[in-house]
């Protein structure tokens, strides 16, 4: 019969006392979604950080790249409210519509975000009810 020695049976009992790495709760393929671990943005500053910021950038500025994303910053255009309702309910080249992702309040936020900052001075907020008139009709 073979002798072990100590050093042998420590190595044995550690691996034996150690859980394996497979066998490791793998938190990346959970059942759930980003809105599971992610808050509803709500302040128009939230919406914008977490939607309209991946394209057009945390400055506003918009850039170019696999497509050119116009700049938000100092933007004549957004000077009538419904320009940027529009683009925000139908979209445009780039621009996908949001209307899926946004609710009305949550639209009527960031527009009033991106029309207040940025060097942007439009003062008059967009409302809840400017998006759903524009929305037109519920199908």
């Amino acid at each position: 019969m073979a002798k072990i020695t100590s050093v042998a049976l420590i190595g044995i009992l550690a691996l034996i006392a150690t859980p394996v790495l497979g066998q490791a709760p793998n938190t990346g393929d959970m059942v759930g979604t980003a809105a599971d671990r992610v808050p509803v943005p709500v302040t128009g500053e939230e919406v914008y950080t977490q939607v309209c910021q991946a394209c057009h950038m945390a400055d506003a500025k918009g850039g170019t790249g696999a497509a050119t994303i116009p700049a938000l910053a100092k933007n004549p255009r957004l000077a009538d409210a419904g320009y940027p309702i529009g683009m925000v309910l139908q979209g445009r080249g780039a621009m996908p519509s949001l209307t899926d992702l946004l609710s009305p309040s949550q639209i009527a936020a960031v527009v009033t975000y991106v029309r207040t900052h940025f060097g942007n001075n439009y003062r008059k907020p967009v409302t809840e009810a400017d998006v759903k008139t524009m929305m037109g009709p519920v199908q």
